[in-house]
Order: C-alpha cells, then sequence, then structure tokens
C-alpha cells in the first residue's frame, strides 16, 4: 500500500491513469481503513480503468465479475461440478447414501466463480464487480456479507472466510440506485467528466503522436460538445479515438468545416451525430464571423 494519497496518485500515474487529487485521498482512505470502494459516474469516465491501473499498482491479480441482468450465485459465487458428481454416484453403488451425501457437496466437487475465487485466493487479490447497476437488487443483497465481512456463506458447505483480504472495487453507470445497506459498506468515489486541464493531460499520455495544438483543440471541442442535450456525450476513450482519427486524417489542427465522416467516432446514437452535424454549421460560421 502507499504511505500517502500523493503517492498513490503517482503510483497510477506511472501506470498510465492521471487521477485528481480528492479522487486519490479517497481511493487511499479506502485502502488504508480495508473498505470496499463503490465509483460511480457516468460510462466512460474511466472507473473500470482506474480498477485495473489500482491492481497492477498493489500488484496484486485481477479477478473481474461482469454484472448483467440476470446475474445469480452460479455465475457469480460458486455452482457444482455435476459430471464429476455423477461419476462418484456411478463408483460409489456399495456405500450408504449418507457417507455419498457428504462427499458429493464438498470443495473437491465446487467449481468457484468470481465471488469465491478471491475468497479462496491464497494470495492478495482485487475483486472488480463491474457495473453493478445492471444486476438485480437480489443479487446486491447477497453481496452485503461479502463487503461487510470478508465471507461467503455456501448452504452446503457453510460460511467461508477470506484467506486474505481482497481489495474489493465496484464501479456503477447510475442506472439505478443502491439501497443504504450497500453504500454504508462502502467508500464512495464520484468520477465525472474530467475538466479540460486533466483531460489535456490524459490525451497527451494515451497518445504522445499528437501535436500540442491537435490535443488542445479535441479537447476543447469535445468539452463543447458535451454540454450539448445527447443520448451518450463523448467518453474519455472516444476522445482517444476522436484525436487519433484526426491524426490518421493527416490534421495537425480541428476544423468544423472538415469534421464529417470523423464524428461517428466521438458519437455512438445516429440523433446525436445528427444533433452535432446541424450544431457545427452554427459553429463554423461563428469561428469564420471572428476571423473577419
Amino acid at each position: 500500500m502507499q504511505a500517502s494519497p500523493l503517492d498513490l496518485a503517482q503510483s497510477l500515474k506511472e501506470e498510465g491513469y492521471l487521477i485528481d487529487e480528492e479522487s486519490a485521498t479517497t481511493l487511499f482512505l479506502s485502502l488504508a481503513l480495508g473498505k470496499p470502494c463503490l465509483i460511480e459516474g457516468p460510462a466512460g469516465v474511466g472507473k473500470t480503468q482506474l480498477a485495473l491501473a489500482l491492481a497492477r499498482t498493489e500488484k496484486r491479480k485481477l479477478i473481474r465479475l461482469q454484472c448483467y441482468e440476470g446475474l445469480d450465485l452460479n455465475k457469480a459465487l460458486y455452482d457444482w461440478n455435476y459430471a464429476k458428481q455423477l461419476l462418484r454416484l456411478q463408483l460409489s453403488k456399495t456405500e450408504e447414501w449418507d457417507e455419498i451425501k457428504v462427499d458429493l457437496f464438498s470443495e473437491e466437487f465446487l467449481l468457484t466463480r468470481p465471488l469465491l475465487e478471491s475468497i479462496l485466493s491464497p494470495v492478495p487479490v482485487l475483486l472488480l464487480i463491474d457495473e453493478l447497476d445492471k444486476s438485480d437488487e437480489e443479487f446486491e443483497s447477497f453481496l452485503l456479507e461479502l463487503l461487510a465481512e470478508r465471507q461467503v456463506t455456501i448452504p452446503e458447505l457453510g460460511t467461508i472466510s477470506a484467506k486474505t483480504s481482497p481489495i474489493v472495487i465496484l464501479t456503477s453507470n447510475n442506472t439505478r440506485d443502491f439501497s443504504d445497506a450497500l453504500r454504508r459498506r462502502c467508500i464512495h468515489i464520484y468520477l465525472a467528466y474530467p475538466t479540460l486541464e486533466l483531460e489535456i493531460s490524459i490525451l497527451r499520455s494515451q497518445a504522445p503522436e499528437l501535436s500540442d495544438r491537435l490535443v488542445k483543440d479535441v479537447c476543447e471541442f469535445v468539452a463543447r460538445v458535451r454540454k450539448l442535450s445527447l443520448q451518450k456525450p463523448p467518453s474519455v476513450s472516444e476522445t482517444i479515438d476522436f484525436a487519433r482519427a484526426l491524426k490518421a486524417l493527416q490534421k495537425e489542427t480541428l476544423n468544423y468545416g472538415e469534421l464529417m465522416g470523423t464524428l461517428s467516432v466521438l458519437l455512438k446514437y445516429p440523433k446525436d451525430i445528427a444533433k452535432l452535424e446541424e450544431r457545427l454549421k452554427k459553429w463554423e460560421t461563428e469561428a469564420s464571423q471572428r476571423l473577419e
């Protein structure tokens, strides 16, 4: 663990992730207090990337559970190896059922899923529970024991406590609210879209081949686009892709009149693209008037 929030921010920077001072302090306290960290914010602001960079910084194996609608314990926690259990039954015809039953539901026949894998790991890991808001409230309730006590309960085996204490990171795109019980167990970070200065730094870090002028032009343009009423504002990764697309077209500056055909790199919905194309005509006119 890093000695201070500043050290943590520097270590994350060395792994290619730039974080603001406030978020670095909150994340540091999560690690220092041994509490799960719930990272919330719009899609594409770097929540998952922060968890990945933290795993590298802390030199921990990453175990990732990608949440989705309908996720259940058989996919998230454990399942039984039914084929192996059936074979055991076929080879145990002379044994008493009570003896066989105890054997069938032992760790030998257990298939570990990400949550249980993080609990049973003999070395410290980082458990990333990604996009928790896509799962249902029943699954959220199940997580409470893991988040609070670093243990899980399997009916056939009982309670299993963590061999080492995993770092637990949860992410959410805020598509639904969480219970007070879950929030109470976590320390929270809200990642918004980066400031202009931070996004310029991120773009320079991730795409050093770009000229300073193009980096500045693209980040100022994207900041302006995000102020529009869009179905999905551009994410940081889309900013990077857009800047690289302009570079591929041998552009060293951004010109409003030369962006047709490039906007689908930045925006993902036809209505958003159409809205921006219409706005570009106005921006181009305004820019021309300023030059006159």
